[in-house]
This record gives C-alpha cells, structure tokens and sequence, in this order.
C-alpha cells in the first residue's frame, strides 16, 4: 500500500516556504482536496506528479488553492476566444463556433479550462454537463478532478505528467509543456520542487 502524506509535515512546511508564513482556511481547504484526491485514486503514482499538479494549481489561481475566473472580463474573453473576436483561428481550435462560446466557456477552476471542445471533453470524462453548466468547474471537487484527469491523462496538449517525471527522467522545467508551452516553466518548477520537499516526509 502507497504510504500516506504526513499533512502536519506537510502543512507546516508549505506554510513557511510557499505561503508566507500563514494559510487562510480556504487555501487549506483546496489544498486538503487536492491530497484528498491524489491519496483516494492516484498515490500508487509518482510523488513527483502530485508535486507538479500542486505547484500548477498554485501558479494558476495566484497562490488562493481555490477555483477562479480567469482574469479579465467579458469583453477581453469575448477578443480572446471568440468566433467574432480579434483571433478567429483561436476560437475554432479551442471549439468556440457559436457566437457567445468566448465569453461562455472562458478559463475557469483551478486550472484555467478554456474553450467550448475542452468543457465537452471534461463532461464526458466526469460525467458533468460543463458544456450547459461552465460555472461547474468553479466547484472545488469538480474542479480537482479536472486538473487531474487533465494533467495525468494529457488532455490539455497531449503531454502528461508521466512523459517528465519517471524513473528515467526528473523534467520541471519541460512538464510545463502539460499546460502552457513553457509559459513560466523555471518559475512552476520552482513552486513544484518546494511542493515535492514538503511531500517528502510519509507516515
């Protein structure tokens, strides 16, 4: 059986290296969620994965560990991601073919699900009507399970977190290119190496 985290090691460490020296019982409790769901389905896996899925969180909803909106608002989704918006080719490759999709299926949770084809594909994989429902993948659960489904799995861009980290290769840097090229990449690396530090005392 996968050893357990130690949460007090665990909490104690991130509180000082990751978040200042305090934790809101909001970050607490999507931190918790996330342990949650990596020792209910996932432990067998490589720490490093739930390293990495932690640090991507962190970085895409500015360090709060709980579902967000995307920053901006209505009329910069509506440039960003839709069909009459300033990048058509963009709008069709994230599904976004009805005039609207942009603003509706912008990013959202705790990390960013952008786009019409990828609020279907997340349906069908959880089971939840994202696709008439977006404002679901604001839900912690829901959106805990989508992080994970998507960076294990390779939902978002094809790479997942087994092609960085096993036991032939140990990539922070590269497995940025899960979510977003390597937007940011040295700084999540960073943010994942502190995360796996505090993982690495078990029960």
């Amino acid at each position: 059986m996968p050893s357990r985290i130690n949460r007090k090691f665990f909490f104690d460490t991130v509180r000082l290296t990751l978040f200042g020296g305090a934790l809101k019982q909001s970050q607490v409790t999507g931190l918790t969620a996330i342990l949650d769901t990596w020792e209910n389905g996932y432990s067998a896996n490589d720490d490093r994965w739930l390293a990495y899925i932690l640090a991507t969180a962190y970085h895409e909803v500015d360090t709060k560990m709980q579902p967000i909106n995307e920053y901006g608002g209505n009329a910069y989704f509506h440039r960003m991601y839709d069909i009459n918006g300033s990048r058509p080719a963009k709008a069709r490759e994230l599904g976004n073919l009805s005039p609207g999709d942009g603003v509706k299926y912008h990013g959202r949770g705790v990390v960013q699900l952008t786009g019409k084809k990828n609020y279907a594909d997340m349906s069908q994989r959880l089971g939840v009507d994202l696709v008439g429902n977006p404002e679901l993948a604001l839900d912690l659960g829901i959106s805990v399970r989508i992080i994970f489904v998507g960076m294990t799995l390779g939902t978002y861009t094809g790479r997942k977190l087994g092609d960085y980290f096993n036991p032939a290769k140990d990539e922070w840097v590269q497995a940025r290119r899960i979510i977003n090229g390597l937007d940011k990449a040295n700084l999540i690396a960073g943010y994942g190496k502190q995360f796996y530090a505090a993982l690495s005392y078990t029960t």
